[in-house]
């Protein structure tokens, strides 16, 4: 091994470690990657950004523009109404319509946001029904896993698959190449789900995963609030009238509380007022506030500050639900509030909501504010419902859990729903039928989403999902430099000589599970980016077609089924579904060796060698 490529390999090495742990996130370890291979002076400049230029990364950009224009219009909740009209009472029939849905959605749009659109009508359907979302969240997760397989661009590893065959000089997929395997693995998958649900019904009491029994004391014991809970009247001579709560306790050292709601009195009604953050106090108001931490004479602090305690009544929030909302939001992957605390957050400011409660994996923190946020968290926020339905806009940051959405608030761009469904036609007719390349296709969809106002141009900025553009732009030049290296070509020649001379679709399923074990510390993308040079020269070694290898690096890249760290999709139902780590292991590792078997004997038959 030359000295070069001891480096790359020791670089690559450290970044999976990197990837392992999720420190620092993703796309900044592929960034510096991309910085030391450029200082080592191992590829060139041009090549360190040529992943800036490349056309598969303004596509997926596109797609994601796409995505959100079909929500913004509707579609998308459109469907899901429909699968829950469609599966009436029956627990089967949902997964199947569910899966199916998800699926055909996924096939066009960012699977992450389609799993996002679709947590709240799994969640109201399984109130409905009376059973574990348990039983449903690892369905919706799987088959958005599976939508990757139905269509070219559908998923970010098809086209980073894509882009490296046309690199190297092959023709390019073409849009339903990858659909007999997307319905047979989809199919087969399906089937799996309905037996493996059995799996997922939890130890105990079936009711104790019931979300249709959860109300405010359910979520104020999940988050640990019991206690913290305090009702105060403000004083005739207290020092906080004619000043807002924040700037009249700011001086108390020690003293940690948020103001949830007041109640005033106007003459012969009461109000209750939940947009607090600017409000000026008066004599007389009363004031439901969470103590989250006070000092040990907090008696004295609170007769300073003229505040009165008062006799807390049972279930004064429930008392109050009519005007003060409380709901569950899941950061998702993604969201612009990964790596920042709560209290950076700023959601009183700018959502005029409070955090008051905080869990991760199950475990609730005493302290939200100090917290820094990771994907698959929860928060428990408070507010007024209107401020709750606006959070729910938000879902690239925020995903609410258990909310009845009113649809015309989800979907702004309601009636332009026929116009959305016409663009997108005519973008597939342009890709399907190679009029032009597709990301020139990509770009008339977009323009005409933007011609008939189904989106707006914020709408369109924010629906795209920078971290995977940037980690297969790092990741890009990772491959040139493993190439230019010999380290695809040594990995290659040690692969074929245990299983060179090996039956087809035994050199196939090695190259599956290579792929599929690098998919376990790595992003699926970054895995595509990494495997499919190595696959091509394989099939170069082998004298053999590149197609039936490129093919088994996309599935078994999209096949991303075992751990909850293989793909955004899965961390998003952690939350929901409660779901352990041995959870993913014991429904997703049969069936990612199920899909193995599939693509082993199924690949060689469509695509010879």
């Amino acid at each position: 091994m030359s000295a070069e490529l001891i480096f790359v390999v020791a670089l690559l090495a450290a970044a999976i470690v990197m990837f392992a742990i999720n420190k620092p996130r993703m796309e900044i370890v592929a960034l510096l990657v991309m910085l030391a291979l450029l200082l080592s002076g191992i590829i060139t400049l041009p090549e360190t950004l040529a992943g800036f230029s490349d056309p598969n990364v303004i596509l997926i950009a596109f797609m994601f523009v796409m995505g959100e224009g079909l929500a913004r219009t509707g579609v998308s909740y459109r469907m899901g109404d429909w699968i829950v009209k469609r599966a009436g009472l029956s627990a089967t029939r949902l997964i199947v319509l569910l899966m199916l849905g998800v699926a055909t959605l996924g096939s066009i749009m960012s699977s992450t946001g389609v799993v996002a659109i679709f947590i709240p009508v799994v969640l109201s359907v399984a109130k409905k029904l009376r059973i574990s979302p348990r039983m449903l969240m690892m369905p919706l997760s799987f088959a958005a896993l599976m939508s990757g397989t139905l269509t070219l661009i559908a998923t970010s590893p098809n086209l980073v698959v894509n882009a490296e065959l046309i690199n190297h000089g092959h023709a390019g997929f073409g849009f339903f190449t990858f659909t007999p395997f997307g319905l047979v693995i989809l199919a087969v998958g399906i089937g799996y789900m309905l037996i493996a649900r059995r799996w997922l019904r939890g130890g105990g009491d079936p009711d104790d995963d019931l979300i249709s029994q959860r109300d405010y004391g359910d979520l104020i014991s999940d988050y640990e609030l019991a206690g913290r809970e305090r009702r105060m009247r403000v004083g005739r001579r207290s020092e906080l009238v004619g000043r807002t709560f924040t700037e009249g306790t700011a001086g108390e050292a020690g003293l940690v509380m948020a103001l949830i709601a007041i109640q005033r009195t106007r003459q012969f009604y009461r109000v209750v007022i939940t947009d607090v953050a600017n409000e000026t106090l008066m004599r007389g108001d009363i004031l439901l506030v969470d103590v989250v931490d006070q000092p040990e004479d907090a008696g004295a602090v609170f007769g300073r500050l003229g505040l009165e305690e008062l006799p807390l009544r049972e279930g004064s929030l429930r008392a109050l639900a009519r005007q003060v909302g409380l709901a569950e939001v899941i950061i998702p992957p993604g969201s612009t509030a990964l790596g920042k605390t709560v209290g950076e957050l700023e959601l009183r400011s700018r959502h005029r909501l409070d955090v008051i409660g905080f869990r991760r994996a199950g475990a609730a923190a005493r302290r939200p504010a100090d917290e820094t946020v990771r994907s698959g968290d929860t928060l428990l926020v408070v507010g007024g419902w209107a401020a709750i339905r606006r959070l729910q806009l938000r879902q690239r940051d925020f995903v609410l859990l258990d909310f009845p959405a009113e649809v015309a608030e989800i979907a702004p761009a309601a009636n332009r729903a026929p116009f959305a469904l016409g663009s997108l036609f005519i973008m597939i007719v342009l890709m399907v039928t190679d009029f032009v390349p597709n990301v020139i296709a990509a770009l008339i969809g977009c323009l005409l989403m933007g011609a008939t106002r189904c989106i707006d141009v914020p709408s369109a900025y924010r629906a795209i999902q920078w971290q995977p553009l940037l980690l297969i732009v790092g990741m890009l030049p990772f491959a040139t430099a493993l190439e230019r290296t010999g380290g695809v070509d040594l990995a290659a020649q040690g692969i074929l000589s245990v299983v060179g001379g090996a039956w087809p679709p035994v050199i196939l399923g090695a190259l599956f599970l290579i792929t599929t074990l690098t998919g376990l510390f790595v992003s699926n993308t970054a895995t595509a980016v990494l495997i499919t040079p190595l696959a091509l020269a394989m099939a170069s070694s082998l004298h053999a077609s590149p197609y039936p290898f490129a093919m088994t690096v996309a599935l078994a890249a999209t096949s991303a089924f075992i751990t909850p760290m293989s793909s955004p999709v899965n961390t998003l139902v952690i939350g929901p579904g409660r779901y352990t780590i041995g959870d993913f292991v014991r429904v997703g590792a049969p069936f990612n060796l199920i899909v193995m078997l599939i693509v082993m004997f199924m690949v060689p038959l469509l695509l010879p060698f």
